[in-house]
């Protein structure tokens, strides 16, 4: 009895040891499935969300990470009298095709190179910056105006829950940028681009308020309907890019593309070349600055 009781006692010794193992290692395969599943569908969601960059809804962060997210309706509306569905190319009616490259959220460390890339063909583009007072970046707001690019206001903070938090807050932010701009390089601001454009769906306050309110301080308004994709989290190709930005260009009178200048988007400075070149291609097409002759393009009504 005493050697049985022994053997039963070894065998429990050894389960105690081998169910605990066994369980761990079950569970560390498990783990291993699923991180391998999940890396998968991550891949999976980046190569969708690449290749659906000019339809799909957009997030857009600021290079400092401020807050706020927004849903970018309408950006690919055709403007009153054409269709995507066309097959000859829109132009306006001095025969001529205007795309204009703009881009938000600098200047940033990639600012330096874009500018190099638009002086080596010749273009000249408009950016719409946000208030950065690091001595970094004094030279690349007053580079901008001296190489005869538009300087144009996107907004000071790029904070969405405060600058969308009332009239006032951001009648405040965007008089603070104007000064700032000002006191930096001399030009006095008149042209904006609302953070996540007009059809932003975080404002707190009417849009067609804050609209009311530029036209008051004589100021004109932005949006695009040309977009590149590189506001996307995710990784996006230059290719990519440059196939977003050209796809339907032909549709359009006036093409205003949409592109990001921010430390993150290095696949934009990439794809900037070909871009131009592609666009330079194009039969009676001019790339130009945003001036008081564009026509601005509104995702929203003025009424």
């Amino acid at each position: 009895m005493d050697a049985e009781q022994d053997a039963h006692f070894q065998l429990m010794k050894r389960l105690l040891v081998i169910i605990p193992l066994s369980t761990i290692l079950i569970l560390l395969i498990i783990c291993v499935v699923l991180g391998v599943n999940l890396y998968e569908a991550k891949r999976e969601l980046r190569e969708l969300r690449g290749s659906a960059a000019p339809v799909m809804a957009m997030s857009e962060t600021s290079e400092e990470g401020g807050a706020g997210v927004y849903t970018a309706s309408g950006v690919d509306e055709v403007r009153s009298g054409q269709s995507e569905a066309d097959d000859a190319d829109s132009k306006t009616a001095d025969g001529e095709r205007k795309v204009y490259l703009t881009f938000d959220d600098g200047p940033s460390g990639n600012t330096g190179e874009i500018l190099d890339i638009l002086a080596e063909y010749d273009v000249k583009a408009t950016f719409f910056v946000v208030g950065k007072e690091e001595e970094k970046y004094q030279p690349l707001y007053k580079r901008i105006v001296e190489e005869g690019h538009t300087l144009a206001m996107h907004s000071y903070s790029h904070k969405y829950d405060e600058i969308y938090q009332s009239k006032e807050s951001f009648a405040a932010d965007l008089s603070k940028l104007q000064e700032f701009l000002y006191d930096t390089t001399g030009v006095w601001c008149r042209y904006c681009r609302f953070p996540g454009g007009s059809s932003n769906t975080v404002s707190r306050v009417d849009m067609h308020v804050l609209i009311d309110y530029l036209e008051e301080q004589d100021m004109s308004y932005y949006d695009w309907n040309i977009v590149s994709g590189d506001a996307s989290s995710s990784y996006i190709s230059p290719e990519a890019i440059v196939r977003n930005s050209t796809a339907n260009l032909r549709n359009f009178e006036e093409a205003v593309i949409l592109m990001h200048d921010a430390s993150d988007k290095d696949s934009t400075v990439k794809a900037l070349p070909t871009l131009i070149e592609q666009i330079q291609a194009m039969e009676d097409t001019k790339i130009l600055p945003i001036t008081d002759e564009t026509e601005a393009i509104h995702h929203i009504s003025n009424d």
